[in-house]
């Protein structure tokens, strides 16, 4: 069978990747030019060390990472369909909202896509499509259709969307609340459910790559993480191979399931970690990658404007959640709810509307400095130029968005934090509660990590170190791409600083405002 495996997130571009993966020779010169565009020093390759190396290539690797939250999750349906009905005792909405939350947006900023490769809900579905734990079939369980291209070339705005539903949903039905824990425990049922539908409808990890209500998050915020992702090693070695096997897969591996090529990776953006692409590269010229954090804000060449475009909406989202949390905006949600007969909070158009008019208003802003510093010269005005009028809200509005990543970061993590420092102890009254021990009466269900002003003071700290860090890559980035493109290089690089000052007061004030509220 003849794999057309192609990466579609980049097919609005040039990408000659797709020809040289349908079981031709490569086209050399369409690949040199797509590595011209690459970042050229992906960092320290760590699977030099012989005993990562024997790790990562071990076929029990990821399964080995995956099993252990297998066991966490299916134990938190169970719990929470079974056990009590209090929420600070349940270990399932526990764990979930008041732990797990906080350390997956540690680990994208430290790691990047470590949850993916760990992840439970895309681990259950490739288990079945695979019909194996670990080892290297031939045959896989389903459909093995292709995700319909003009949804590929959407991106990460599927996902987006399905993380703003999945969202509005759990606030809705206050299961983060945490409300009901039998709640939770469905809302894993039905992301595990459509995980699987996916996995056996479509081929390889479509669900994960373009519906996961996770993955855009995680691919954006990620980005900020130490993990460059797996990488090529020789760049003349991906030249001249005919075979592709880390696209198409090999004796060794399977194909990657992510439909990333690594050879032409400029980011850790779309890589899973999942390291089958090392384990079927022939050559053996895959490595497993470090970076230096924010590089992969930083680094890429080929920006997209889907990543642009969620990265704005995350945005919005994230401080329509901290404005919903003032004391203001109840009355302004129940007075819209009685004109427009919604039962309660949130009220659909006043969260989309809202998420909608905070995304625009950044985009504007964006606008707002191409229209004021973007060169005008007679030669960059013709048609089909770089900036002419159809271009140049592009030139900027996208790399921009990228040099926001950092403190969009730092905002989701900041806002997990009062969970996390006034309920996270009572994960351990919520696993004596299992064993038949009376956890309420633990010193430990009341016991808070850090008082209110505390949580406050932490929060406008972490927005203070996404802010700078979303400057320095703003000024790098500005540097490099929006300079030639402005009037002045000062006024660029002070105009586009200034908007992400201006991100970071804004999102540090709603947190003194909300006072720790979670």
């Amino acid at each position: 069978m003849a794999f057309d495996v192609q990466d579609r997130a980049a097919a609005p571009l040039a990408d000659p990747v797709p020809v040289a993966l349908r079981m031709r020779p490569p086209e050399r010169e369409g690949l040199e030019e797509r590595f011209a565009s690459s970042d050229p020093n992906p960092g320290l390759d760590i699977t030099r060390n012989p005993r990562v190396a024997r790790l990562v290539r071990s076929r029990k690797f990821q399964f080995l990472l995956i099993l252990p939250n297998q066991i966490v999750f299916w134990t938190v349906i169970f719990v929470g369909l079974l056990g009590t009905a209090v929420p600070g005792l349940n270990f399932g909405a526990a764990i979930t909202w008041y732990v797990w939350f906080a350390l997956v947006f540690v680990m994208m900023v430290v790691v990047g896509r470590a949850w993916c490769m760990m992840c439970p809900f895309g681990g259950f579905g490739e288990w079945i499509q695979r019909r194996t734990f670990f080892q290297r079939t031939q045959k896989t369980l389903g459909l093995g259709r292709k995700f319909p291209e003009p949804l590929a070339r959407a991106g990460f705005l599927i996902p987006v969307v399905s993380f703003l539903l999945l969202t509005w949903i759990e606030e809705f039905f206050n299961i983060a609340g945490p409300g009901n824990p039998a709640d939770t425990s469905w809302m894993v049922v039905g992301i595990v459910g459509s995980a699987l539908v996916f996995f056996l409808v479509f081929e390889r990890r479509t669900f994960c790559r373009y519906i996961c209500p996770l993955t855009s998050l995680i691919g954006t915020i990620g980005s900020v993480g130490s993990v460059a992702g797996f990488r090529t090693r020789d760049r003349e070695v991906c030249l001249n191979c005919e075979t592709k096997d880390c696209m198409r897969g090999g004796t060794e591996g399977f194909g990657c399931p992510w439909y990333t090529w690594p050879g032409s990776a400029d980011s850790n953006l779309y890589c899973g970690l999942c390291s089958e692409c090392y384990k079927a590269c022939p050559e053996d010229n895959v490595g497993l990658f470090l970076q230096r954090p924010l590089t992969s804000v930083v680094a890429p060449r080929r920006r997209r404007a889907d990543v642009a475009w969620a990265v704005v909406l995350l945005w919005g989202l994230v401080l329509y959640q901290q404005i919903n949390a003032t004391n203001g905006y109840a009355s302004f949600d129940n007075w819209l709810n009685s004109h427009l007969h919604f039962p309660h909070y949130p009220n659909p158009v006043a969260y989309l509307g809202s998420i909608a008019l905070l995304a625009l208003a950044t985009a504007g802003a964006a606008w707002g400095i191409a229209a004021l510093l973007a060169r005008r010269d007679a030669d960059l005005e013709r048609p089909g130029s770089f900036v002419d009028r159809g271009s140049r809200f592009r030139a900027f509005f996208v790399p921009i968005a990228y040099g926001l990543i950092p403190v969009v970061g730092a905002d989701y993590f900041a806002r997990q934090l009062p969970k996390f420092f006034q309920h996270s102890a009572r994960l351990v009254p919520s696993v004596q509660h299992i064993f038949g021990f009376s956890g309420a009466h633990s010193p430990i269900y009341s016991t808070r990590i850090l008082s209110d002003p505390r949580i406050v003071l932490v929060q406008v700290i972490v927005i203070a170190a996404g802010t700078l860090g979303a400057a320095w890559c703003t000024w790098r980035i500005a540097g490099r791409e929006l300079v030639a493109v402005g009037r002045s290089a000062l006024a660029v690089r002070v105009t586009t600083l200034g908007l992400v000052a201006a991100c970071g007061v804004v999102a540090a004030l709603l947190y003194v405002a909300m006072h720790a509220a979670p």
